[in-house]
């Protein structure tokens, strides 16, 4: 069972978000109550990483957190021979992730690692996922991030990226941030906690405009990038090596 996210409900000192114990326990609802469309996100991402699978060939899921991209992505395999390697550094998310992979059976093995994956080796790769995880990497470290999970993917192969997303310039940012903080409300959350949630992970989560993502994965040397989701300020794309 989970629980209702109501971590920022009262006034306190705010710290920098993590994902801990506390994130754990409500994370489900939470995710649900602030990023519009996630399960159409999750779903999809699994239908794709089906799409791309290749025989023989390992699929990464990286800042699984409760392994939800892991599952889908496991239902919707049909080729011969893969492996899921789900990667998280929060120690908490690993294990109720493993509690989680216990529930359902499938011929698809999972490897669920305890790690950072600005330092894990990626290899023989068919499909690599990063749902909402490239925004809480330093700036300075994405692109080697993105460049490594090119080099590891086969012809063919795909990375498939959420993320929050800036506008382009002042204006639509904070467009896209009102658009953002009404559906929040609408699901329930107080103008504090909303606030005192912004206050915590302004630190550490830095969005990118789509244009910058765009121009990266171009520059690294994808073939094609297409944008297949966009709500607010939460954007999905898929691009193919």
């Amino acid at each position: 069972m989970t629980g209702t996210d109501s971590i920022y409900a009262t006034e306190q000192q705010i710290k920098d978000f993590s994902f801990d114990e506390n994130v754990v326990e409500v994370f489900p609802d939470m995710i649900q109550r602030s990023v519009p469309g996630y399960a159409t996100i999750v779903s999809t991402m699994g239908k794709l990483a089906g799409q791309y699978a290749q025989s023989n060939s390992n699929l990464y899921d990286l800042g699984c957190s409760l392994g939800a991209v892991t599952l889908s992505m496991r239902r919707n395999i049909e080729k011969q021979n893969c492996e899921i390697i789900a990667v998280d550094n929060s120690k908490a998310m690993v294990e109720r992730c493993q509690l989680h992979l216990k529930g359902f059976k499938s011929d698809v093995p999972v490897n669920v690692v305890l790690g950072d994956i600005t330092e894990l080796e990626l290899k023989n790769a068919s499909v690599v996922a990063l749902n909402f995880t490239l925004q809480f990497i330093p700036q300075e470290q994405r692109e080697d991030v993105l460049k490594r999970i090119f080099n590891s993917l086969k012809p063919g192969g795909v990375l498939l990226l959420s993320e929050k997303i800036k506008g382009e310039n002042e204006l639509t940012d904070n467009l896209l941030i009102d658009l953002h903080h009404d559906f929040k409300r609408h699901n329930g959350y107080s103008e504090l906690e909303i606030s005192q949630k912004r206050t915590a992970i302004e630190n550490v989560m830095r969005p990118n405009t789509l244009s910058t993502h765009l121009e990266r994965l171009n520059t690294i040397g994808f073939s094609q990038t297409q944008v297949w989701y966009q709500c607010f300020n939460f954007c999905s794309l898929v691009a193919i090596k």
